[in-house]
C-alpha cells in the first residue's frame, strides 16, 4: 500500500456481497485479540469517559440528555476512532503496534479530518436538539422525575409515542452521519483529500452498495446498543471491535488507480 502524501489516484467504489459487513467483523475480531491489551485499553478509556460525562449529567440534573446523547455517540463514534483505525492499517501492512501506538496516528489530511469531524459534531448537536424538542412538545418544560422515566416512557401513550418518534428522527440523524462517514474517516487517515470529497466518496459508495450498507449500519447500531445498554461495559469489546471492522470495510469497499 502507498503512503505517499497527495499521490494521484482515483478511488473506485467495489460492490461488495450482503455477507460483506461478517467478514469485516470476522477480521476485525481478530484484528482486536491480536492485540487485546491495546483495543481493550481504548475501549476502557471509551467507557471511562461514558461513565463520567453521565455521572456529571446526573449530578447536574440534566439526566434527561443521556439517551440522546447515547445515541448521539453512534453518530461521533468513527471520528473518535481514528486511533483504532491506525492500528489496523499498522496490523494490516504486519507493523508493530504498542499501547502508545493507539494514540500516535499519523493522518494524512489532519484539517480535512476536523472539518469532517465537525460536520459530525454538528449532527449531533442538532440531533441532541431535536431530542430536547421532542422531549418538550410530549411532556412539556416539567421533566418527569428519574425514577418515573422508564414507566412514563413505556407505560403511557405520552411515552410509546415519544420513543417512536423520537426513534424515527434519530434514525434519520444516524443515517445522515452514517452515510458521510462510512468510508471518509479511514479515507483522510490514508490519502491526502479534502473533507467534501471523501464525504461523498463515503455517500456514493453507501448509494452503490445499499443493501449491504444497511446491514453494516444496522450491525454498528446493535453492536453500539449492546454496549451502553450494559451501563457502558460492553463498549469495551464492541468499540474496538466495530473500529477494527471498519478498517476492513474501507479497504472492501475503496480501491485506487493509483494505489501501489
Amino acid at each position: 500500500m502507498s503512503d505517499v502524501v497527495g499521490a494521484t489516484s482515483t478511488p473506485v467504489i467495489k460492490r461488495i456481497g450482503l455477507d460483506a459487513p461478517w467478514l469485516w467483523l470476522a477480521a476485525g475480531w481478530r484484528d482486536l485479540w491480536a492485540y487485546p491489551s491495546v483495543a481493550l485499553g481504548y475501549g476502557g478509556l471509551v467507557v471511562a469517559i461514558s461513565w463520567i460525562v453521565t455521572a456529571a449529567l446526573i449530578y447536574a440534573d440534566a439526566w434527561f440528555l443521556v439517551l440522546p446523547l447515547a445515541a448521539g455517540f453512534v453518530q461521533l463514534g468513527p471520528v473518535l476512532a481514528v486511533a483504532l483505525y491506525e492500528a489496523a492499517r499498522r496490523v494490516e501492512s504486519g507493523e508493530r503496534i504498542d499501547s502508545l501506538a493507539t494514540f500516535v496516528v499519523r493522518v494524512r489530511s489532519p484539517l480535512q479530518l476536523a472539518v469532517l469531524g465537525f460536520f459530525l459534531v454538528f449532527l449531533t448537536m442538532a440531533w441532541v436538539y431535536a431530542a430536547i424538542f421532542l422531549f418538550a412538545l410530549f411532556f412539556g418544560l416539567q421533566f418527569p422525575p428519574l425514577a418515573d422515566l422508564v414507566p412514563t416512557l413505556l407505560l403511557t401513550y405520552r411515552g410509546v409515542a415519544f420513543l417512536v418518534i423520537g426513534t424515527a428522527v434519530g434514525a434519520g440523524f444516524a443515517f445522515a452521519a452514517f452515510a458521510i462517514s462510512a468510508v471518509s474517516i479511514p479515507r483522510l487517515l490514508e490519502r491526502d483529500e479534502e473533507a467534501i470529497t471523501a464525504m461523498l466518496l463515503s455517500v456514493r459508495a453507501v448509494r452503490e452498495n445499499f443493501w449491504p450498507m444497511m446491514l453494516w449500519a444496522w450491525l454498528i447500531a446493535v453492536l453500539t446498543a449492546i454496549g451502553i445498554a450494559l451501563f457502558y461495559v460492553g463498549l469495551f469489546i464492541t468499540y474496538p471491535l466495530i473500529g477494527f471492522a471498519t478498517w476492513h470495510a474501507y479497504r472492501a469497499l475503496i480501491g485506487d488507480s493509483g494505489r501501489a
